[in-house]
């Protein structure tokens, strides 16, 4: 049962916001240019994002700027695609060091904040910035806007309904979907914090924009930032 009276907490995390390589691993990627540039290398856009809605809520924001071709901060310790191509041969200890500076303290800092907020007796609606490729494996995405979510959630359904709705009223031309490209039940950030907090205390949605709007049209990019947090502070 979802508490209707609870304060409302937002965080809004970006966990592919960039395609650093410390200096560390820069040997690892010569020759792989062109992959960190791509969005096997980072979100493009994603952190933009996260930025506008984040300064919409006067919310906290964690962002990750490190390339999730080091590692996969959006999945879980042992999913096969935690570590790339490029490093999942590596020592193990050097995996270790991977997890313990990279990974660990940025799941760490968000969980924290959750707990803290649900602590305080708040309930914590869980925004996760990211982007998709306009196509993959040759296959066209059809859709502009994903929202990903656990539809066993009452809140969480909730939630994307009302925000599916309000965008399809301000954007009628683009194609809002739920939990397309991807399920929202799937192996990520998100669905692992939900089997740490009650859901009727923690939220959390991964908003997937498609990225031809970042790459293509600045001046529709410029705009889609503000609608999608506009029409996102209104659901609440």
């Amino acid at each position: 049962m979802i508490d209707p009276i609870a304060p409302i907490c937002v965080i809004v995390s970006c966990e592919h916001g960039g395609n650093r390589i410390s200096p560390a691993y820069q040997s690892f990627f010569q020759g792989h240019e062109a992959l960190l540039a791509s969005h096997r290398g980072y979100d493009p856009g994603a952190l933009l994002m996260a930025k506008a809605i984040a300064r919409q809520f006067g919310a906290p924001l964690f962002a990750a700027t490190t390339s999730r071709l080091l590692i996969d901060l959006n999945r879980s310790v042992g999913h096969p695609q935690l570590f790339s191509e490029i490093t999942r041969n590596l020592p193990a200890t050097a995996k270790q060091q991977i997890l313990a500076r990279y990974y660990r303290p940025y799941r760490e800092r968000v969980e924290t904040a959750i707990a803290d907020a649900i602590q305080q007796g708040r309930r914590v609606f869980h925004l996760s910035s990211h982007s998709f490729t306009p196509q993959l494996h040759g296959k066209v995405r059809k859709a502009d806007i994903g929202l990903l979510y656990d539809p066993a959630s009452e809140w969480e359904l909730s939630l994307c309904r009302r925000w599916q709705r309000s965008l399809r009223q301000e954007l009628p031309g683009l194609t809002i979907r739920r939990n397309y490209p991807y399920t929202g039940t799937a192996d990520g950030f998100t669905a692992y914090l939900r089997h740490r907090f009650a859901s009727d205390r923690y939220a959390g949605i991964e908003l997937e924009v498609n990225q031809k709007y970042f790459l293509d049209d600045r001046r529709k990019w410029r705009s889609l930032r503000r609608i999608i947090a506009a029409t996102l502070s209104k659901i609440f």
